[in-house]
């Protein structure tokens, strides 16, 4: 989930840029104070970048510091747990993302069930993935491809930024969707399986479009397919997995939690805010610019979709045997 330091200049250089909107007068009292905003991962990640974006909007709208806290750690285990502990009252929030679903197969004897001690507020982004492999790989389309490892079984290597990562997991969907005998090969993050990609030690990589669309664009990589359900408007001629591979859809997400009993109206406040910051034209310009989309939800819809995540990626983590390292 990492962005380039060209694209973290880029944006955080244009957060000021955003308008500031008056505070909006309102009967309830909520919030009367600051509201401490966690993240499971590192300054500078996508999440953070998101979140500080959303946290800066939320602040002007509502009239209070909503201050963004990073506690990265156990594939974003450690913040969760935080935030689950927490006093429901409105003044503690979660970063939710697609790692959460995925934690729930990935990990054993978690102190937490993320469905049950977490309620959804509202989406933020949503993010996807492409299909990619160098210029001289000998396919040009996802079916060629498919051909090819079906003639080559194990002898395709397809690299991912480590066990359990969006690359590692929307391979696994491929490869089980498929039939094909890709080699899963980790690496610690984008930047060494990029690397890894360059240099052939790696055939194929399902990488996120954030760090791979400069690349795609420049020639230094092919993509076969993206590997959301619509094609992107930031690569328009690239098809999808899906258009060979009915029904293949691999996205990650990003969102806002609460501790369970967090009051209906706190949630409803929050989520409308953030919503309107998402039909904003400035800030969906910056989500848009780095390979992003809005995810504008109702909370119950964000509860569905998650439920329906979950169920998806767990038959996916068990039937490929992954557990975190």
């Amino acid at each position: 989930m990492a962005l380039s330091r060209r694209q973290l200049l880029n944006l955080t250089g244009g957060v000021v840029l955003l308008p500031m909107s008056p505070r909006i007068a309102r009967a309830e009292t909520y919030p009367a104070r600051p509201v401490r905003w966690v993240i499971g991962f590192s300054a500078g990640s996508s999440p953070d970048i998101f979140t500080r974006l959303m946290a800066q909007w939320l602040s002007q709208r509502l009239g209070q510091p909503f201050i963004v806290e990073n506690r990265p750690g156990a594939g974003s285990n450690i913040g969760t747990e935080q935030v689950v502990r927490a006093t429901p009252d409105g003044y503690t929030l979660l970063l939710t993302t697609s790692a959460n679903v995925w934690n729930a197969s990935l990990y054993d004897n978690l102190s937490f069930d993320f469905q049950r001690d977490i309620v959804p507020v509202a989406g933020v982004v949503r993010g996807l993935g492409v299909m990619e492999v160098g210029p001289s790989f000998p396919a040009k389309s996802v079916p060629e491809f498919i051909a090819y490892a079906k003639a080559n079984p194990g002898k395709i290597n397809m690299g991912s930024s480590g066990v359990g990562s969006p690359q590692h997991l929307y391979g696994e969907l491929f490869k089980m969707m498929t039939g094909v005998n890709l080699v899963h090969v980790p690496y610690r993050g984008p930047p060494q399986s990029l690397t890894a990609l360059f240099a052939g030690e790696i055939e194929v990589m399902f990488n996120t479009l954030s760090t791979s669309i400069e690349h795609v664009k420049a020639g230094r990589l092919r993509a076969l397919a993206v590997t959301s359900a619509a094609r992107s408007d930031l690569l328009p001629d690239i098809p999808t997995v899906g258009e060979f591979v009915p029904g293949y859809e691999a996205t990650s997400w990003q969102g806002v939690g609460a501790p369970a009993g967090t009051p209906s109206g706190i949630i409803d406040t929050l989520n409308r805010e953030i919503n309107a910051g998402l039909a904003d034209a400035n800030l969906r310009a910056r989500i848009e610019a780095l390979g992003y989309s809005p995810f504008a939800s109702s909370a119950a819809a964000l509860g569905s979709f998650v439920a329906e995540e979950t169920g998806k990626w767990s038959k996916v983590i068990r039937a490929a045997g992954i557990k975190a390292n």
